[in-house]
């Protein structure tokens, strides 16, 4: 049994209004199931399939303002590419973020609701991921968490060391999932990620399995919803949904 990362959950203020800004940095479309929900996918796309990770934009009444854990990484394809998306998305309502990175060759960025991201230099392992390079998440065990990562879904653990670890989905498409070490524990409110059986799959056996793999169930009060919330053994908060 497996999970498959269909999608990256952005709680916002204006899920139009953010999901428009996504779909336009990654030149992807949208569409709604329902009042206050945005998708952001590409155009054409035979949702879930492996070789993207979509975005899923929610309205919510008043979003925390926290340091998150997660965030995603653009993908560029040269130096001049990468100066080209940045001037696009400032011009789209993205700003430009200090977090103290110094001078590194990739760009910090937030979006317009304060969601931070990066617009990577151009780098020839994401040279086939599509716009987005990576899902990025913060941790204090790498190896612990890949470790509970590659046994809840279908994703290969590619490397792994005491600061780092990348996964990416079995059939090798799409992007990657990576842990990244930090010294300073952050919040995981905002963004989160959301799984999905494959047809056929039961969602309740699942959920029981990642429980047994030692992730907790999580009340943020959520209500009575078709999807069931967890948090993986660090804590972070994630969804695993309904199969079609």
């Amino acid at each position: 049994m497996a999970l498959q990362l269909v999608q990256v959950n952005f709680k916002a203020r204006d899920d139009s209004a953010l999901g428009r800004f996504w779909a336009d940095a990654l030149d992807w479309g949208v569409s709604s199931e329902g009042p206050g929900v945005t998708n952001v996918e590409p155009i054409g796309f035979d949702w879930p399939d492996p070789t993207a990770v979509c975005i899923d934009v929610v309205s919510v009444p008043d979003p925390e303002t926290v340091k998150y854990r997660t965030h995603l990484d653009l993908a560029t394809t040269s130096a001049a590419h990468q100066k080209e998306l940045v001037a696009r998305l400032l011009d789209l309502g993205a700003t430009r973020a200090d977090i103290g990175q110094r001078d590194v060759p990739w760009a910090v960025m937030a979006d317009p609701e304060g969601n931070l991201f990066c617009v990577l230099e151009p780098r020839d392992i994401y040279r086939d991921t599509g716009p987005i390079a990576t899902v990025v998440v913060n941790c204090a065990d790498p190896r612990a968490l890949a470790k509970f990562w590659s046994a809840a879904t279908d994703w290969t653990v590619h490397e792994v060391d005491d600061d780092h670890a990348r996964l990416r989905s079995a059939q090798g498409v799409g992007p990657y999932l990576e842990l990244l070490r930090v010294p300073e524990e952050t919040l995981w409110n905002r963004v989160h990620l959301d799984l999905m059986p494959y047809p056929g799959g039961d969602q309740a056996a699942e959920a029981a399995r990642l429980r047994a793999l030692g992730a907790t169930d999580a009340d943020v009060g959520q209500g009575d919803v078709s999807w069931l919330c967890l948090a993986d053994p660090e804590g972070n908060e994630f969804c695993v949904l309904r199969p079609d």
